[in-house]
């Protein structure tokens, strides 16, 4: 598995990674007649849940940071 998947943001994930590593241990020709790939779809789809998450949390975040920033500039409008 890459290294930067095993990151503190995928620990929902960790599960299904290690059973993807197990069933490529398993050698090349079992990953090659795609005995692997039931796992690899459903890591594809944790890592893409999880970063959802992150997206919709990223998104809450900005919008509070912008609002901060706007009221700021609004109150430096009206002591100018």
């Amino acid at each position: 598995m890459h290294p930067h998947l095993h990151t503190k943001d995928n620990v929902g994930c960790e599960e299904v990674m290690i059973a993807l590593e197990q069933c490529h241990a398993q050698g090349f020709m079992w990953k090659a007649m795609g005995m692997c790939s039931d796992a690899k779809t459903e890591l594809n789809k944790c890592l893409r849940a999880e970063r959802v998450k992150m997206q919709a949390a990223n998104r809450s975040g900005r919008s509070e940071k912008q609002d901060k920033v706007r009221q700021m500039w609004k109150e430096i409008d009206e002591n100018s």
